[in-house]
């Protein structure tokens, strides 16, 4: 039993921290699970790709493609990307069998506080343009299967609401 779990949201909101979270929860309950981290694929993959809408859109293909095989292969695929264009997460969707997606979502002033990048700090001091989440677009998503308020839930209860999610779905 297989499939694929979507996290998406802004910068800081904790995909990777959920994604850790739910790989290990996923292992101990006796499944094998992988995670996808859009970061870790960019900067081993393709570390000079910028970040413009086109290179942006080839990165998630290319996520798509990867947790797309995985999942085919018996392996449950924890996807952590920002992923901020619907017409991505809508070609996801199209080319993953089982697929659910998670929108991680908090207020801008906590992922500031949390900042685990240092990036809101070298935005908010004009040292980068077009942040995911601050002044970058991110278009919400319309009808994930499950929406998080990280800012409002610990890390155990957000596995825990993913989980369950999963089982009311069949995915597990």
């Amino acid at each position: 039993m297989s499939f694929v779990i979507w996290l998406t949201g802004p910068s800081g909101v904790g995909k990777t921290t959920l994604a850790n979270a739910l790989h290990e929860k996923l292992e101990e309950m006796g499944y094998t699970a992988e995670v996808l981290d859009g970061d870790g694929i960019r900067s081993k993959l393709y570390p000079d790709l910028g970040f413009s809408k086109e290179e942006r859109e080839m990165h998630n293909r290319v996520v798509v493609h990867m947790a797309e095989t995985l999942a085919r292969n018996g392996v449950i695929t924890i996807v952590s990307v920002i992923a901020p264009y619907k017409s991505s997460r809508e070609y996801a969707r199209r080319e993953i069998e089982k697929f659910m997606e998670v929108y991680l979502k908090c207020p801008v002033e906590v992922r500031v506080r949390r900042d685990p990048k240092g990036l809101y700090a070298k935005a908010l001091k004009g040292e980068i343009k077009g942040l995911t989440g601050l002044d970058g677009h991110y278009e919400e998503p319309e009808n994930p299967e499950l929406v998080l308020n990280t800012h409002e839930m610990s890390v155990e209860e957000e596995v825990e609401a993913v989980i369950r999610k999963a089982k009311e779905l069949g995915f597990l």
